[in-house]
């Protein structure tokens, strides 16, 4: 609903941000790298990005936060950005996919983050764009999931200088694969404590927290799928942006993909067994229950079926005349009840 109410009406590449706003203000970073070193550099506003020069030939440019159109038009302009690449940027409902727009490759994926503690499982756009000398990287929020890589670009001499921007768009596709192995793995050990409550107690509650766990492995999936065909077109040769050494560590992260979705996949079943785990759980809850329930009304038929007796209009009956008689049925009754309790229990009927 959200996107069909902001674009309606809209020609094609017109640059209106579509999802939430999850920073407070866009923040833009820049780091200039090659052989001879690193600088960065952090802007407070797109004017003063304009007076900046930088001292390296190669950029890695990070805006954190797609709410504010104009950083985007403004970027597009200087890196030259196709309107429509713009606009799908601003767009975070896109689908993993990679495009080929000659002089720049632009590429989508997700980010996912997942609490263990609430079992809730948050997902972010992330648009790379990269070209002969600069990476662009579009992110909804600070998640920290690239900063182990800015540490190896701050490190003096560090391989990751010495190569081309291709390596850094590989390192940045790796660090979000990594990021899925962990998620994948948090949704398992989940999946693993539904399982040991499903066994020990079923209830509406657990019920609802395994189909929301479902569903977010569903939704990962559905995002992982599409990313396997990414990387298998770049394995092909489609685009001559990644240099051949650079396809050898592509084909690395093209076999932790499989292994993530492999992995997902026996996630999945897992939880589709929590259901018949569930419901079975709850089957024979109800079976015992309902043994419970027959044998306490077993036990009460003897005395029933004394009270009857003695209910009965006969103007001589046993005990009728005797002063102990009321205390000597209720004896019979209790008697008969302790017997078939005993027998009972020692047939383990009245046990959960």
């Amino acid at each position: 609903m959200a996107i069909t109410t902001a674009k309606a009406g809209l020609p094609p590449g017109s640059l209106v941000h579509v999802g939430a706003v999850k920073t407070d203000r866009p923040e833009i970073t820049l780091i200039a790298y090659d052989e001879g070193g690193i600088e960065e550099k952090r802007f407070a506003s797109i004017v003063e990005s304009r007076e900046y020069k930088p001292a390296h030939g190669r950029l890695w440019l990070n805006v954190h936060g797609l709410q504010d159109a104009e950083i985007l038009g403004e970027i597009g302009r200087r890196f030259q950005l196709h309107p429509l690449v713009l606009e799908d940027i601003l767009n975070t409902h896109q689908r993993p996919k990679i495009e080929d727009y000659g002089s720049y490759l632009y590429c989508v994926l997700r980010v996912f983050e997942y609490d263990p503690a609430s079992r809730t499982l948050s997902s972010d756009q992330l648009s790379v764009v990269l070209g002969e000398s600069f990476v662009l990287t579009f992110q909804e929020r600070r998640t920290g999931i690239f900063e182990p890589i800015r540490e190896r670009l701050r490190t003096p001499h560090a391989p990751l200088l010495k190569r081309g921007t291709d390596y850094l768009a590989y390192t940045l596709l790796d660090a979000v694969i990594d990021r899925y192995f962990v998620v994948v793995d948090q949704l398992g050990d989940t999946a693993e404590q539904l399982e040991d409550e499903a066994l020990a107690s079923p209830t509406p509650a657990l019920l609802r927290t395994i189909n929301l766990v479902k569903h977010d492995t569903q939704l990962l999936r559905r995002a992982i799928w599409p990313l396997r065909e990414v990387l298998n077109g770049l394995l092909r040769g489609e685009s001559t942006f990644f240099q051949p050494e650079t396809r050898l560590y592509l084909r690395d992260i093209y076999d932790h993909t499989i292994h993530v979705i492999e992995t997902l996949d026996a996630v999945r079943e897992l939880l589709g067994d929590l259901m018949d785990i569930y419901l079975s759980a709850v089957s024979n809850r109800l079976n015992v229950e309902v043994r419970i329930l027959t044998v306490l009304t077993t036990l009460f038929l003897p005395a029933t079926l004394i009270t009857g007796i003695f209910g009965m209009n006969f103007e001589r009956m046993p005990l009728i005349a005797d002063g102990q008689g009321f205390y000597v049925a209720l004896a019979m009754m209790a008697g008969v009840a302790a017997a078939m309790a005993a027998a009972f229990w020692r047939r383990n009927w009245l046990r959960l």
